[in-house]
């Protein structure tokens, strides 16, 4: 039988303050522990709540066992051409994204297509919220990054990738939110599973096999064996070409090899990341190219309801949490507090 959820009612300044207080106290420096937060409490107020709050204690336990430096200070190795490195320095992955994000934003603008590399990073945090700044600028944007070696592949048995997200941005008319979609090659993020565990829920068929490789409803049996890949083999070779991406082409991990390099602390797995941004200008007529996406988009939304486009249920939540505030799961809520 399912356990009862209890909820409370937070402000996103709250959600924001009590992210930040947590991080503050495991000894993260300010800079760090404001990125990390600022996603957080975005993904709250777009009821992402898998990258939520939920991902703190997780943070913090990967301080507390000494894999992640949380002072480290990240910085940019080189500028060559139209390709920016940053070195995370073993720290978390969102003051390196700041970092490069506005020196990629920049190149774009200058050369029509820039690239970012990451290594030395643990990311934990839902990929829209590192582009859809990007796309505000009015600029394409795609990124993605190795996530933690959980997926079997097509017809597999066993763990073989990452979850292994991309995401992918769009700019549209200056009244509306940019097009962003955020998929892992999973059929679900694991932290989805883990908040069925904590919940006490069965999963959803087809979501996951234990550890002899047999289908489960049980979310602690997948935890322990493994994700399957979103629509099958072809789920399978996103994942694939997302770790070739942000591991080998940048000089980074491969999944099972931050896998075993862990300290099985529940956080985030070391990995590489990129960021790709394309500067519609340098296609002829780029406010026109950019205006005809955007009506087309808004003629799906227009003809295809009760259809909706990606992102906007997010949207929705936003607008919404910025009024009424959000529910915090109470167990969530008093682990955070406890620290």
């Amino acid at each position: 039988m399912a356990n009862e959820t209890e909820y409370i009612t937070l402000t996103l300044a709250e959600v924001h303050d009590l992210a930040l207080q947590a991080f503050l106290r495991a000894g993260l420096s300010p800079e760090q522990a404001r990125a990390m937060t600022d996603v957080i409490a975005k993904a709250e107020g777009d009821e992402s709540r898998s990258h939520g709050l939920y991902r703190v204690m997780g943070c913090v336990n990967a301080v507390r066992s000494g894999k992640i430096d949380p002072k480290a200070v990240p910085t940019v190795v080189s500028e060559n051409g139209a390709v920016i490195r940053v070195d995370a320095h073993l720290g978390f992955a969102n003051h390196a994204v700041e970092l490069g994000r506005e020196r990629l934003i920049a190149k774009a603008k200058q050369c029509g297509v820039a690239v970012l590399a990451i290594n030395h990073c643990y990311h934990f945090s839902a990929l829209w919220g590192d582009i859809e700044p990007v796309a505000e600028q009015g600029l394409v944007a795609m990124s993605c990054t190795i996530g933690g070696h959980f997926v079997a592949l097509a017809g597999g048995v066993k763990r073989a990738i990452g979850t292994n997200p991309f995401a992918f941005a769009f700019p549209r008319g200056p009244s509306r939110h940019p097009f962003v979609f955020d998929i892992s090659s999973s059929i679900v993020a694991r932290g989805e599973i883990e908040l069925y565990r904590r919940a006490g829920k069965p999963l959803p068929e087809g979501w996951g096999i234990d550890k002899a490789g047999k289908p489960t409803r049980d979310a602690a049996a997948v935890l322990e064996g493994a994700i399957l890949p979103f629509g099958g083999h072809k789920g399978a070779a996103i994942g694939l070409m997302v770790e070739l991406l942000a591991g080998p082409l940048v000089g980074d991990m491969l999944g099972k090899d931050s896998f075993a390099a862990d300290t099985g602390d529940g956080g985030p797995m070391r990995g590489g990341y990129i960021m790709i941004a394309i500067d519609p200008a340098f296609f002829g007529n780029g406010a026109e190219n950019v205006a005809a996406g955007d009506r087309w988009l808004a003629s799906l939304e227009d003809d295809h309801a009760p259809a909706r486009l990606p992102s906007g249920r997010r949207y929705r939540s936003r607008k919404r949490s910025e009024q009424a505030g959000v529910r915090v799961d109470r167990s969530i809520y008093d682990e955070i507090k406890a620290i």
